[in-house]
């Protein structure tokens, strides 16, 4: 499993603890992706940016609700990579 965050070192100049919305999921739980493929929708820093799979597998859960706010570095989702 992989936990699905929104990193700091993934965005320069954000600090930890920061707020993201949460604006939208763009696949359900249990869809088959490829590594980077988008599955959610997040606004940061006045710029709306999407979360891609950190590889091939399936989005197995999902801990923030679309619409809720969540800290920079919060887990959001995890991920499922194991093989099939």
């Amino acid at each position: 499993m992989i936990d699905i965050q929104l990193a700091e070192a993934d965005w320069a100049g954000v600090e930890t603890g920061v707020e993201a919305l949460l604006e939208k999921w763009l696949v359900p739980i249990g869809t088959p992706l490829l590594k980077g493929q988008p599955i959610a929708s997040v606004v940061l820093v006045k710029a709306s940016v999407d979360i891609e799979a950190p590889a091939d597998g399936t989005l197995a859960s999902i801990l923030v609700p679309a619409g809720d706010s969540f800290a920079i570095g919060q887990i959001i989702a995890t991920f499922d990579d194991s093989p099939r």
